[in-house]
């Protein structure tokens, strides 16, 4: 069973070693002990924790209905155009999204920065790594 320490805990929500302590003494997240004294939060806790007090994403703009399910709003940071290809980022919440796509798409869709967007992902290869590897 992996456990984290609070600053870890804390770089995957977003949020200040304070904040994880506080939450920690208010109880709304469990922690204890390692073998060398040091405050640690359960994995699997922690995975539940972040779920359940995770961010309402910006409502989509748009109306249309799709199958892809991982969709991200957010503003567009950065294009960069060819004479065929365009290089497009966006910042969606915490997430850093880049898109290829022709330059022809990118002016037919006025991309510029600022510009708000929604970043459709649908793909059937999604890599998981972890930094062990199996065990």
């Amino acid at each position: 069973m992996p456990h984290l320490r609070i600053r870890d805990a804390a770089a995957f929500l977003g949020v200040s070693d304070d904040t994880v302590r506080r939450w920690i003494d208010s109880g709304q997240l469990s922690a204890t002990s390692d073998a060398s004294n040091r405050m640690v939060i359960d994995g699997a806790a922690l995975a539940a924790f972040a779920q359940s007090n995770a961010a309402t994403p910006m409502a989509d703009p748009s109306t249309v209905a799709r199958s892809a399910r991982n969709r991200f709003v957010g503003l567009v940071t950065k294009v960069v155009l060819d004479t065929v290809m365009a290089q497009v980022e966006m910042q969606c919440g915490p997430f850093r999204v880049v898109s290829l796509m022709s330059s022809e798409a990118a002016r037919e869709l006025r991309l510029e920065p600022g510009v708000v967007a929604v970043a459709i992902v649908k793909s059937t290869n999604v890599i998981i790594e972890t930094p062990h590897g199996a065990s």
